[in-house]
């Protein structure tokens, strides 16, 4: 008996389940080989005689870099029917420029190193949104990119427990090898991804336009900045962020800096736990975020998530103790956890039809990348000369601007938030 042929609408829903399917596993791998040797880069640094300071400055360094390359990456994604080769060609370079501090911890080979570690990072969170959103269109980013957030965290929790074991049984360099074996995995993933799935034009935003008007919207020239600056919810969004992350992106670095500088832990296991706590949350948060967006809009969860940062400045400047990772990192975990779902969502929603989504997503992440490249430097700087307990105040203390901001502007931002077009297209000038 013939086997039945799949219809052409029959086989466009069994390209979309292998695509979804493929973005989770893509996620979960992709987590260890982008952030794998991130956490443990700085207690790495320090076992070989170098002080916050400096390993705040590198780590800004490469902030700086990903910052300036992710409205350019952004556009190019926009653009590009190559998204799937994009995260192959970033995985490669990640990876390979790990490998490069094993060489050598000079000065300048831990620069060129997280320069281009940033720089493929910028390329390939635009890229793997993209994707989502060409795979499942508008309608369906908030619940997938929930489910690929999830599974990211998911594999950032394995991927710290597997490198703090390997980094206690086998030494530091162990966990480099671990991140290589991750980005292999990350690649046949994305491979795994049938192109023809991916709706080009709907990864862009124009899907709306489409739907409105039956045109090819404003053809192919993108305006990032534009965009974001015609929108007054996203230049609230965008200053909030930066706030926060100027705050944030030092707290876990810093406090395994602090704990193991203090010989209350073993440097690879307690920096892994101080990974796995927070990813766990993160988890739990993303798919929380996911269900709260689709109900009652982003603007509660974000409050929320830059809520989480002073307590968690406050808890780690007064308990710098091994247990201390507990709250301090499962308050990382609920602001970072909501804010994956909720910053990609928002964006999404704000520039829907506007064909310039991944630009948008890229200008935000640039100011985002404003804060979270200077936090190092700060942090290290504030740790070095006044002491660990006053450098977290100080740094919990950032994100009360971005409370400030959100609460202050809910008239503009709950509109937007609430996830309808026709409210936040009133927001724009």
């Amino acid at each position: 008996m013939a086997s039945k042929a799949l219809t052409p609408s029959g086989e466009r829903q069994s390209d979309a389940r292998r695509a979804k399917t493929a973005l989770q596993s893509l996620n979960f791998f992709m987590a260890d080989m982008q952030a794998g040797i991130g956490p443990f880069l700085g207690v790495f640094l320090q076992q070989r005689g170098w002080s916050t300071g400096p390993i705040g400055t590198v780590m800004t360094a490469g902030g700086v870099a990903g910052m300036i390359m992710t409205v350019p990456a952004g556009a190019f994604i926009d653009h590009t029917e190559k998204k799937r080769m994009v995260v192959i060609v970033t995985g490669i370079c990640t990876v390979m420029a790990s490998f490069l501090i094993l060489l050598s911890q000079s000065a300048w080979v831990v620069t060129v190193s997280q320069v281009a570690t940033a720089i493929a990072g910028a390329a390939i969170g635009p890229a793997v949104a993209g994707m989502t959103l060409g795979v499942v269109r508008q309608r369906g980013f908030n619940a997938q990119n929930g489910r690929n957030q999830a599974w990211n965290h998911a594999g950032n929790m394995i991927g710290a427990g597997l490198s703090g074991y390997l980094g206690w049984k086998f030494g530091m360099p162990a966990i480099f090898y671990l991140a290589a074996v991750f980005g292999v995995l990350a690649m046949a993933s994305v491979l795994m991804i049938p192109e023809k799935a991916i709706d080009h034009r709907a990864a862009r935003g124009l899907e709306a336009a489409d739907d409105d008007t039956g045109s090819e919207g404003e053809g192919g020239k993108a305006e990032g900045f534009k965009a974001l600056l015609r929108n007054k919810p996203m230049l609230i969004l965008a200053a909030a962020l930066a706030c926060f992350h100027l705050g944030n992106g030092a707290m876990l670095p810093l406090y395994g800096l602090a704990v193991v500088g203090a010989g209350k832990g073993n440097a690879a296991l307690f920096t892994a736990e101080t990974v796995v706590v927070a990813q766990a949350v993160m988890i739990v948060a993303s798919l929380l975020a996911m269900r709260m967006s689709a109900g009652k809009g982003y603007w509660l969860v974000l409050l929320i998530s830059f809520a989480a940062l002073p307590l968690r400045g406050f808890l780690a400047g007064t308990f710098i103790e091994h247990w201390g990772v507990w709250p301090v990192q499962a308050l990382d975990g609920i602001g970072a956890g909501l804010q994956s779902v909720a910053v990609p969502g928002l964006v999404a929603c704000l520039l829907d039809g506007t064909g310039r989504v991944n630009v948008g997503q890229g200008a935000v992440m640039t100011v985002q990348g404003v804060g979270a490249s200077l936090s190092p430097a700060i942090g290290g700087w504030l740790a070095q000369e006044l002491g660990y307990n006053i450098a977290f105040y100080i740094l919990g203390s950032f994100a009360i601007v971005s409370v400030a901001l959100w609460v202050g502007f809910a008239g503009t931002l709950r509109p937007a938030c609430s996830g309808s077009r026709s409210q936040h297209k009133e927001q724009t000038a």
